[in-house]
Formats: C-alpha cells, sequence, structure tokens
C-alpha cells in the first residue's frame, strides 16, 4: 500500500508522481472505514484529498504555515503529517481532535473550529513573518461556504494591503453544511462555468503571439496590465478589484495541475487567491448523493450509507422542528432565520411548508440576528435557530439590535450545554452566562420535549426578546406528568420536601431527579424544583427553599461564571438570606472532545459525583426519608 510510506510530514514528496491517484484512493477508503467506526466529519474530507496531498507537496512542514478555516476538512492533513493510527480514537476522550490542534502537531498552525476565520489568522502570520524577518509560506484555505461570513470579507480587504505573499486556497465545492446561499455563491457558479475564459486567454495569447515583431510584446503588455485578460473577459473580477491576484479555477482533484497553480501562486509578491473546485463527498458514493447527511455522521454501515444506530427517540432539535412548523399555523407572521444550519437545526422541514417564511443568510451569525431585528421591528415574529458556540458571534448584535430595542426575536439555543466529539469549539458552556447578563433578554430552559413546544409558544407571546436553549441529543421523556403551564419568571415544584433543595436547569432536572432518588436511598428529604427561567429567577421559590431546607443545590449545563447558580447565590445574598448554597456546574474552563456521558463524569455533573458532593457537604443529618 501507497499509504504505508507516509509516516510523517513531507513523506508524501517521496511518492512517485504516477501513484498519487492511488495514494488518494487508499486514503478514501481508510477515511470511510475509519469514519463509518467512529463518526465524524466525511463529506467535507473526502473533498479535499487531492487538493491536501498537492499543497504538502509543495509547501514544507511545519515551517511553512497551513491553516484550515473551521477545520473539519483536516483529516488527510492529519495522515499526511503522521497521525494515521490516531484515527481509532478520533474524537474520543484523550484521543485524537476532529479539529487542527497546535498542542496535537506543530503542522498544525492554528486551532480552528467556526467558520470565516483562516483568511484573518493568515494575514496575522504574514504581519508577523514580515516584522520578524522569517522566510517561509502560508496557505489559509476557505470553502465557499466560509466566504458567506462577513469575517472574510473584512479580511479580504485588509488583505489587499499586504506587499508579500499569502495564498487563499477558496476551495468551492457548493456546499457549506446545507447548500450555499447568497450573491457570492451566484458570482461562484458564474467562475465555474469561467473554463471558457482560460482555453480563451491561451488562444488569445497564441494568436498574437503569431503576429510578427509586434506580437510578442503585446502578449507580455496583457500580461503586466493592472487586471490583464482576465478584465477583458470577465469584467468587474471580485477579487482582482480588491487588489488580489487570482488563479484559476482549477480541477480540485487533479494533483499535478493543483501543483502547478499553487508553485505559480509561491511567486506572487502579495495576496493571491487559488480557486479550486471539488465535489464534496467525493468517492463515496452516499456522501456524494447526500453531503450534507455527511457532514457529522454518527458511525454508518458502509454498503448502505445508513447510520448504525437507529433513531428510537427524537431529539430536542426534531421536537423543535415541529414545533415550529405547528406554531406556523397559529402565527402567520411567524418567520424562521438559520445561518446555513438548516438541517442541523431542524428547520428543513419548515423551510420546506413555508419557503416565504424561511430565511437561510448562510454562514453569518451576525447578521442573521440583526437581521432578525429589523424583521421584528417592521411586524414579523422571527425565531432565530442556532448553535449555542455559533451564537456567540451574534454577541454584540443581540445586545445592540436587538434587545435595546427590546424587539420580539426568539433565540432557539440547540446544542447547548456539552455536545460531545467535537470538543472544545463546539461546547455550549457559555450561553446562560452570555444571555442572562442581557437587559430585556428572557432566558428559558426546558426539562424534557414537552416543555420546549410549550416555552416556544410562550415566547411568541412575548412583547420582547427571549432564548430558549436546550441540549443535543434524544429529548427527555420523563417527568411528561408534571404540566405547569408556563409563565413568566416562574419555577416548577416537582417534589416539595426538606434538607436539600434541588433546583435544576433544562437537561439538569433529569439528572436532579436521579441525584434525588440516590439521597432518599440514604435517608434524606429532597426537593426538585425545575428553573425553567434562568431569566428572570423566581426569587419567591428561592427565599421559600433558603427558608425550608439545610442546603441548597443548583445544578447546571454552563460555566459557573454568570451561570444560574451564580445569579441564584447572589439574589439570596441581596435578600439578606444566610442558606448554603452549591453551585454543581461545569468548570470555568475550556472541555475537550468525548462522550458526554463521560464529559460529565470527569466534570463532576453526573449523578454519582453530585450525590458524593452533597453529602461530603456535612450538613445533613440522616434520618427517614418521606414516603
Amino acid at each position: 500500500m501507497i499509504l504505508e510510506q507516509i509516516n510523517q510530514a513531507g513523506d508524501v514528496k517521496k511518492i512517485d508522481r504516477r501513484d498519487l491517484g492511488l495514494l488518494a484512493d487508499e486514503i478514501r477508503q481508510f477515511l470511510i472505514s475509519s469514519i463509518s467506526e467512529t463518526g465524524g466529519h466525511l463529506a467535507s474530507n473526502l473533498g479535499v484529498v487531492e487538493l491536501t496531498i498537492a499543497l504538502h507537496r509543495v509547501l514544507d512542514l511545519p515551517q511553512d504555515k497551513l491553516i484550515w478555516d473551521v477545520g473539519h476538512q483536516s483529516y488527510t492533513h492529519k495522515i499526511l503529517t503522521g497521525r494515521k493510527e490516531g484515527f481509532g480514537q478520533l474524537r474520543r476522550y484523550g484521543g485524537m481532535s476532529g479539529f487542527p490542534k497546535r498542542r496535537e502537531s506543530g503542522c498544525d498552525a492554528f486551532d480552528t473550529g467556526h467558520s470565516s476565520t483562516s483568511i484573518s489568522a493568515g494575514l496575522g502570520f504574514v504581519r508577523a513573518r514580515d516584522l520578524l524577518g522569517e522566510n517561509y509560506h502560508i496557505v489559509s484555505v476557505i470553502g465557499d461556504g466560509s466566504m458567506t461570513g462577513g469575517m472574510a470579507y473584512e479580511a479580504l480587504n485588509n488583505a489587499a494591503q499586504a506587499k508579500s505573499n499569502l495564498i487563499i486556497v477558496l476551495n468551492d465545492n457548493q456546499m457549506s453544511i446545507s447548500r450555499n446561499v447568497g450573491g457570492l455563491s451566484t458570482y461562484l457558479g458564474s467562475l465555474r462555468t469561467a473554463d471558457a475564459y482560460t482555453s480563451l486567454k491561451a488562444g488569445v495569447e497564441q494568436a498574437l503571439g503569431k503576429i510578427p515583431v509586434v506580437g510578442q510584446p503585446m502578449v507580455e503588455g496583457l500580461r503586466v496590465t493592472k487586471n490583464g485578460i482576465k478584465q477583458l473577459v470577465i469584467p468587474g473580477m471580485f477579487f482582482e478589484d480588491l487588489g488580489i491576484k487570482y488563479l484559476g479555477p482549477v480541477d480540485g482533484h487533479d494533483i499535478a495541475a493543483m501543483e502547478r497553480l499553487l508553485q505559480e501562486a509561491m511567486r506572487v509578491r502579495g495576496p493571491v487567491v487559488v480557486h479550486v473546485r471539488t465535489i464534496k463527498g467525493k468517492g463515496y458514493g452516499p456522501a456524494e448523493r447526500h453531503p450534507e447527511r455527511f457532514h457529522g455522521a454518527e458511525p454508518f454501515d458502509i454498503e448502505t450509507g445508513k447510520p448504525k444506530k437507529k433513531k428510537t427517540v427524537p431529539s430536542y432539535t426534531d421536537v423543535f422542528s415541529d414545533a415550529m412548523c405547528r406554531e406556523a399555523e397559529r402565527h402567520p407572521n411567524l418567520v424562521a432565520v438559520t445561518a446555513a444550519m438548516a438541517d442541523g437545526t431542524g428547520l428543513s422541514k419548515f423551510a420546506k411548508l413555508y419557503p416565504d417564511r424561511f430565511f437561510d443568510v448562510g454562514i453569518a451569525e451576525g447578521h442573521a440576528v440583526t437581521f432578525a431585528a429589523g424583521m421584528a421591528a417592521g411586524g414579523l415574529r422571527p425565531v432565530v435557530a442556532v448553535y449555542s458556540s455559533f451564537l456567540q458571534r451574534g454577541f454584540d448584535q443581540i445586545i445592540h439590535d436587538v434587545c435595546i430595542q427590546n424587539l420580539p426575536v426568539v433565540f432557539a439555543v440547540d446544542r447547548a450545554g456539552l455536545v460531545g466529539s467535537d470538543g472544545e469549539t463546539h461546547q455550549g458552556l457559555f450561553d446562560l452566562s452570555y444571555l442572562s447578563m442581557i437587559p430585556n433578554l428572557t432566558v428559558m430552559a426546558p426539562k424534557n420535549g414537552w416543555e420546549l413546544r410549550k416555552m416556544l409558544r410562550f415566547a411568541l407571546t412575548l412583547d420582547g426578546p427571549s432564548a430558549i436553549r436546550y441540549p443535543r441529543g434524544e429529548a427527555c421523556a420523563l417527568m411528561t406528568d408534571w404540566k405547569k403551564p408556563v409563565r413568566l419568571g416562574e419555577a416548577e415544584i416537582l417534589y416539595d420536601e426538606t434538607d436539600v433543595a434541588l433546583i435544576a436547569v433544562g437537561s439538569m432536572v433529569s439528572t436532579g431527579l436521579e441525584v434525588r432518588e440516590r439521597l432518599r436511598a440514604l435517608g434524606f428529604s429532597c426537593s426538585l424544583i425545575n428553573a425553567r427561567f434562568v431569566k428572570p429567577l423566581d426569587e419567591k421559590m428561592l427565599l421559600a427553599c433558603a427558608k425550608d431546607h439545610k442546603l441548597i443545590v443548583t445544578l447546571e449545563e454552563n460555566v459557573r461564571s454568570g451561570g444560574f447558580g451564580e445569579r441564584a447565590a447572589d439574589v439570596l445574598a441581596q435578600l439578606g438570606s444566610t442558606a448554603r448554597v452549591m453551585q454543581i456546574t461545569l468548570p470555568d474552563d475550556y472541555i475537550e472532545h468525548g462522550s458526554v456521558d463521560l464529559l460529565r463524569r470527569e466534570t463532576g455533573t453526573d449523578t454519582e459525583s453530585i450525590v458524593r458532593d452533597i453529602t461530603a457537604a456535612g450538613l445533613l443529618l440522616r434520618r427517614p426519608a418521606n414516603n
């Protein structure tokens, strides 16, 4: 096998050019086989195999810097830098990350995980290289989907001022996670048909070159003209108008052609875009036909492409999807907004039923928030569905454009808390902190699927902004007998006893139920309260718990700083209570990849750890539990 000859960075340069196609095939088969067992990002990685080989053959890693935008397409890069053996523990706790990590390899120049960052980071490397008088190449790889993010345009505008080389590889596969939308997608579509331009350019040069005496000088004159032949054939070239040289498009599955173009790009003084066309999911039929399904795949059967684990319980995303469609029947002004995540957030069904009321703005979370604010100011009722980690990118817009104006925008915050395998960049650890600090914003968290539906309905009755945060995975089907109506700022008392008061937020209510049963088995009585609202807090409930219990325990899947527990303790202190409050939270840290169950144990937020911490507090006396 050719792949067996790859053990460290640079080994791919030793492979005979005639064997590179075989190497690409072997890498694809390895990725399909490996990811079918571990899960991971498949379609994006299958699409960049040849591109990655070409980059590694022209660059000298780790001296040269290769920066992957988002980074979920870096698997072939990891293989070519000697990490093939790590794929057995891909995205597992203590194992190899699914994204570039500087601590993992010197060949990973920059940690990534969110979109539209690679050009900015690459330009930063350019400035550092030039100021320190160093000499190396810098390549930023960015997808056409990531180019819908405003940060990429800001970086391009700034990059045009650079006087030394920066290579921007535009990986154009017509996809981000969902299908690309917007003007740039249309523009790149026109360039994909520009093969005629390449042929015409060659034909013009050949024809002029045959003219005696003046022909060759005319060819040279055209080459050095500011805008060159491109501007004669494709007027208003976007990148060239910015002052960035454009090369391409080139077939992203033709290694030799890419090597030639990349080597030409290395000779450019200043920034240069190399436009590469690839096929997402290439080489595996199910992934080519359904690239969005294989963006982040669970373990699957290779022959059929179907997940090995059959879904039997609807996820919170499924519940939200159905609830949105139901509410759309009740509210003709209800509209839905997503940032290139129609499938991931569950809005695809809404989009099919109400296409005129569905808006995909591309990978542009900040724009999505302000866009929704404008619609709300205009009389619509927008719901912005977004992952917790990605909503961080619209923080300023939430404050400035939504909450200062007290506009009725609903944020459906999916993937809140621990999300598992994607690691630090995707864990939703901070939303309760950064949302609950914002004036005018109501923040809720449902205990189960039923309550998510009711909270969405309630949010649509509010005159101001609100956020509903819920976790990844199966919707909790417990506690369905408790169906107290949702009222602003009111918690839900599930069990009213003494000794310990467990006040849990969202996904931690089911954990609180387990903790309560364990404490009762140990002889303690225990109340269980579903907080429901992180903002406004139910102060009446907090004071009652402080009066009737020896210990108040708050439970949340959020960092301690600024979280529910910290705010509850602060409120009690302000009200003059001396009650003892124990805060069960995630640590004020970044949490690596791994299964959610394992991460809960490692962070002390699982049932066993919580019971141990409560009993170790030494404040409780054993006595027969109430029956």
